[in-house]
């Protein structure tokens, strides 16, 4: 790990109000997985976006923004953010989306499969457009229109847009973990 992490009493007054609303954000809606260790500091991608929170700032309240509007299964989120955490082979989005998707339905063996950067044969109708988008656009590749269009007659124009946008901010995210060596924490 590049940055060490932060205790709340080490936070500047410009971290504070981040930190704040991460921890609010962590409370409400991130459970399952370690994003808080014991004395408070914030890992995961939250400790970087901590230590810059002229940035981190932004890519919070984007992921709040999305959160907020999400229409997608929640099996679908973690399917296309599974894909993007193998893709970028990101140790702790996969370590953190592993323990989600296990907590909206999905089972060991796609959890593991698609960790591993592969398609699980017994994905649902839905599932499989939400794997199939992210394996296209973590490629770098141009989304064909069939694709498109499909995943626009399944989800609604909102639900391609949502999908599109996650799978962009969850690139973001590994590009963020990838870059400060975030790892995935030990249980106490």
């Amino acid at each position: 790990m590049r940055l060490p992490p932060i205790k709340p009493e080490q936070l500047t007054a410009e971290q504070r109000p981040l930190y704040d609303s991460i921890s609010k954000g962590i409370e409400n809606h991130l459970q399952g997985f370690i994003s808080k260790l014991s004395d408070g500091a914030l890992v995961g991608p939250f400790n970087p976006m901590i230590h810059f929170p002229q940035f981190g700032a932004a890519l919070w309240n984007y992921n709040m923004v999305m959160a907020a509007n999400s229409t997608l299964p929640k099996a679908v989120r973690e399917v296309a953010i599974l894909v993007v955490g193998a893709k970028f082979t990101s140790r702790y989005e996969i370590y953190a989306h592993e323990k989600v998707g296990l907590l909206v339905g999905l089972s060991e063996n796609k959890i593991a499969t698609i960790s591993s950067g592969q398609r699980p044969a017994e994905l649902s109708e839905e599932e499989g457009l939400g794997f199939d988008v992210a394996a296209v656009l973590t490629k770098g590749a141009q989304l064909p229109d069939s694709l498109y269009q499909l995943a626009k007659n399944k989800f609604g124009e909102h639900g391609l847009t949502e999908l599109v946008h996650l799978i962009g901010v969850y690139c973001l995210v590994s590009v963020l973990l990838n870059a400060y060596d975030v790892a995935v924490p030990e249980v106490d």
